[in-house]
């Protein structure tokens, strides 16, 4: 069975480490960031069940980051750990994307039942989730399960929702601009070049070493995915 994994994001060191050692007696898989900047790094490389997410943190605070989180699609259930039991806080954080919040100081029994909660009902949605496909490759948008030939390929966030993007939009070329909009999000002010890195990242993992190549450049327009059999 595979152990959901639940990222951790708390600047008290004393803290962060119980909450793990509790989280890993109950079978979770944990890691841990200390401040918004190496939450919202973690969160975009990696794939996390849960998010535990202080709101007082440095670099980056909690609400800021739970805000970049929500606007770049991610939907797994985070609760926000506070020492603050001003109603204001509890709200922003809820109105943002917050599933949950729990104020310090806590037992540590109601924190790992409200994660049950939350981890059932993702787990519901999940097994219910669409499958996108194109030859030999499969997505499940509910599990975020991406295979070829029946194997499974790891895919960072960012990865899997570009992936998603052009799988949505088979056939159908789109620029540099769309994918960032779709992918990105509407205030990405960075440079279009992050979307060539990415594809160039995407093409290693579902392209090389197959005898057919889905993902597509048209040169001077952008990307597309193939759909050979239409």
């Amino acid at each position: 069975m595979i152990q959901p994994k639940i990222l951790i994001v708390e600047d008290e060191q004393k803290l962060s480490r119980v909450l793990q050692l509790e989280l890993e007696y109950e079978d979770y898989e944990t890691g841990i960031a200390t401040d918004g900047k190496e939450a919202l790094e973690k969160i975009e490389e990696e794939r996390w069940d849960l998010v535990l997410l202080d709101i007082m943190l440095p670099k980056l605070s909690g609400l800021e980051v739970l805000r970049k989180v929500r606007k770049s699609g991610e939907t797994m259930p985070i609760i926000l750990l506070t020492a603050r039991d001003e109603v204001h806080d509890k709200v922003s954080g809820l109105d943002i994307g917050a599933n949950d919040y729990i104020t310090k100081p806590f037992q540590i029994e109601e924190l790992l039942a409200r994660i049950r909660v939350h981890l059932r009902t993702t787990l519901s949605q999940n097994n219910s989730g669409e499958l996108l496909k194109v030859g030999d490759l499969t997505v499940n948008m509910g599990s975020r399960e991406v295979k070829r030939q029946g194997m499974s390929i790891d895919l960072t966030p960012r990865e899997f929702d570009l992936l998603v993007c052009l799988l949505k939009n088979k056939n159908i070329v789109l620029t540099r601009e769309q994918l960032i909009e779709q992918v990105w999000g509407f205030d990405y002010y960075g440079d279009t070049n992050v979307v060539d890195v990415y594809i160039r990242y995407l093409r290693q993992k579902i392209d090389k070493g197959y005898d057919e190549a889905y993902i597509q450049t048209v040169r001077g327009v952008g990307y597309t995915v193939k759909d050979r059999s239409k």
